[in-house]
């Protein structure tokens, strides 16, 4: 079941993932941020006094428990880890076709995969290490796809920032499974988004307000309201499928990645990316990298 909702949280990230382009084409990235992490905030915050102060929720996978200190703590670094993901990932996903940082974020769980192997001791079959090797020969034809668009990946620093973004998302998807054994899945979504909403507040007040008029003015968009939405509904399925005790998070977050579908097809549909047939080449070996992982999974 678990591999089941990996893939339906991946349709939805990749929906996500569309409507952050949109938000974000001409737009400040930090203001847009701040939106997405207030708007999950005030989604969760109903739950919390739904837990706290009524009984509507008891007996429910919605309710919020309550936890201690340390816990609190703990969910604090999550909300630390994966705000600087999306710091890196935003500003990167501004100034690059989505054509190219879908495949380059397909690429994260082969980081996971290492350190699945090495801190939980995870084990892979045959079938997904083929799904991963096709993973790694996707991200360096991608590479050779992005010189034809004068994107050079050793010296273009969005490209660097997507790397960035990269390491850190695969750091949380390990911290993930670690928060997974003693956490339920609301105590982890709803605070870790609380979290980040608070810490955002202080970015987007101390460091983009005061430079607003040096910096890409901020306008609204309705997208910004289908990021938060579509990302919590992701990211509540991926924390669920990760409460299953046989899931691996190796694999988890390889299935994630094939929300590059998504984003590939609006990328050429809506945004007009060039170089779709070579890209459409690295695409194919990622999705025969789900292919494998999927059976290996059975």
């Amino acid at each position: 079941m678990w591999v089941g909702l990996a893939f339906l949280s991946a349709f939805l990230l990749g929906c996500y993932d569309v409507n952050k382009k949109v938000s974000l084409n001409g737009n400040a990235v930090i203001p847009v941020l701040f939106f997405n992490t207030l708007i999950s905030s005030l989604i969760f915050v109903l739950f919390i006094y739904l837990s706290f102060f009524t009984n509507v929720l008891d007996d429910t996978m919605f309710y919020v428990p309550k936890v201690s200190f340390g816990e609190h703590i703990r969910v604090f670094i999550k909300a630390v880890i994966v705000l600087a993901s999306w710091l890196f990932g935003y500003f990167a996903v501004k100034h690059l076709p989505l054509t190219i940082t879908g495949p380059i974020k397909a690429t994260q769980p082969v980081m996971t995969l290492i350190g699945a192997l090495l801190i939980f001791g995870e084990r892979l079959n045959l079938y997904q290490w083929i799904g991963v090797l096709f993973s790694i020969a996707s991200f360096y034809l991608l590479s050779t796809s992005g010189k034809k668009e004068g994107i050079n990946f050793k010296s273009n620093k969005w490209i660097l920032f997507m790397i960035l973004s990269v390491i850190t998302g695969a750091a949380s998807g390990l911290y993930d499974k670690h928060l997974m054994k003693s956490l339920d899945v609301m105590t982890v979504q709803v605070w870790f988004n609380v979290y980040q909403c608070f810490i955002m507040t202080f970015i987007l007040l101390l460091l983009w307000y005061p430079r607003r008029h040096n910096s890409t003015p901020f306008q609204w968009h309705w997208n910004i309201i289908f990021i938060s939405v579509f990302l919590v509904m992701a990211d509540w399925i991926y924390f669920y499928a990760l409460s299953f005790l046989d899931s691996m998070i190796s694999v988890v977050s390889m299935i994630r990645r094939s929300n590059v579908l998504v984003t590939f097809v609006a990328g050429a549909i809506f945004f007009h990316e060039k170089n779709l047939k070579s890209k459409a080449l690295d695409l194919l070996l990622v999705l025969i990298g789900m292919i494998f992982l999927y059976i290996g999974t059975r």
